[in-house]
């Protein structure tokens, strides 16, 4: 038995944020798991948080997780594990339906070993009008048929998938998810304020990155968003920061909905981590400026360029959140929405993935299975 304390580069007392609030402490492990949380006396070197669980990225570091490579997203999740993402969920983008398959295939391994914590397809069953970086010639209607198969080939690492409810079969596609215990997630749509409901009600209880590539709200004609927030069956993803988001419409989704309702994803495409330039994403090409990641051929906003590790700030100090409930939705919420059972929070018997910050939220140490990590 050790604690984490012990290990090199790991604070002797920190604020422990656990589920019944913050201890003042250190956390005990053995086997890679949490055994004993202790409460110490001294000053907190900062916080210790749950690892992160991002549910929705496409690469980092230079690498992409939409391209269905093995190599390719085990790199990209070195990267965000050294950024504090202990749980990572490969997102891709639409794509035709062999590339899907085998990028199922080919990660499946991956899932199983741990690698990965899922597969999530945005796409491509999704509004031509709210494609965004979709590659539009592979959009198509919903497929009960082509879900089955990759719902039967990935033997439960597909987790989840991201539909526009108002496309030609995207109710029944709903039901079969829900019923395989795949999350359905309204997303890149135009659906009107009942269209929504009636996908709620088909059994979607999540929402694709609130607010973007979504038909806006109007006072006359609500569109999906305010049916989202207004239903506590359904967790909203948020992506925080303000390319994406403005900080106040940050501020206002979080403070009408509750931490357990309310996912931080990065959507972090490959260019994450790395210089302004050019790069690719589903065979699109991307310029990446100022950090901001956009289609080459038209603007739109392609992915991100930031990690959780940015967005758990942001939440923080551009939208006014604190420590516990940004926690909250960085890890606990998205663990419980993917049915992860073992992750998400600091409890004894789930495995010891920490997060250290600092004071001022600096990233000063990550601990996955029990073992700490470098930082990248």
């Amino acid at each position: 038995m050790s604690e984490l304390s012990s290990q090199v580069n790991w604070p002797t007392v920190a604020s422990v944020v656990t589920p019944d609030g913050v201890l003042t402490g250190a956390i005990v492990i053995e086997d890679g798991c949490v055994t004993r949380i202790e409460e110490r006396q001294g000053e907190p070197q900062g916080w210790v948080v749950p690892g992160f669980v991002d549910i929705h990225c496409h690469g980092g570091g230079g690498h992409s997780l939409a391209t269905g490579e093995a190599e390719s997203a085990r790199a990209a999740r070195a990267f965000h594990l050294g950024r504090g993402t202990t749980s990572l969920v490969a997102s891709l983008v639409s794509s035709p339906f062999d590339l899907m398959l085998k990028a199922t295939e080919a990660y499946r391994p991956l899932v199983e070993e741990g690698t990965l914590a899922g597969i999530h397809f945005e796409g491509p069953y999704l509004a031509q009008s709210r494609c965004g970086a979709q590659n539009p010639q592979y959009l198509r209607d919903a497929s009960v048929s082509e879900l089955r198969q990759l719902v039967e080939t990935g033997q439960g690492a597909v987790k989840m998938v991201t539909i526009a409810p108002e496309r030609p079969g995207a109710l029944e596609a709903i039901e079969f998810l829900a019923s395989q215990g795949v999350v359905p997630s309204i997303g890149h749509t135009d659906a009107t304020f009942e269209q929504t409901e009636e996908a709620i009600e088909a059994g979607a209880y999540a929402a694709t990155h609130l607010f973007n590539a979504m038909r806006p709200f109007n006072h006359r004609d609500p569109g999906p968003i305010p049916a989202l927030l207004d239903d506590g069956r359904v967790v909203a993803e948020i992506i925080a920061d303000p390319v994406h988001l403005h900080p106040g419409t940050m501020r206002f989704a979080f403070n009408v909905s509750l931490p357990q309702w309310t996912v931080l994803v990065s959507d972090a495409m490959a260019a994450t981590g790395l210089s302004d330039g050019d790069y690719e994403l589903g065979g699109l090409e991307v310029t990446v400026k100022n950090g901001e990641a956009r289609l080459t051929s038209d603007g739109s906003i392609a992915g991100s360029t930031i990690t959780m590790l940015d967005a758990f700030r942001n939440a923080v100090n551009m939208a006014g959140q604190d420590v516990v409930s940004v926690s909250q939705m960085a890890s606990a919420t998205p663990a419980e929405l993917l049915g992860l059972a073992d992750v998400g929070t600091l409890e004894i018997g789930k495995r010891a993935d920490a997060v250290w910050l600092g004071p001022d939220l600096e990233l000063r140490g990550v601990m996955h299975r029990g073992q700490v990590q470098p930082l990248s």
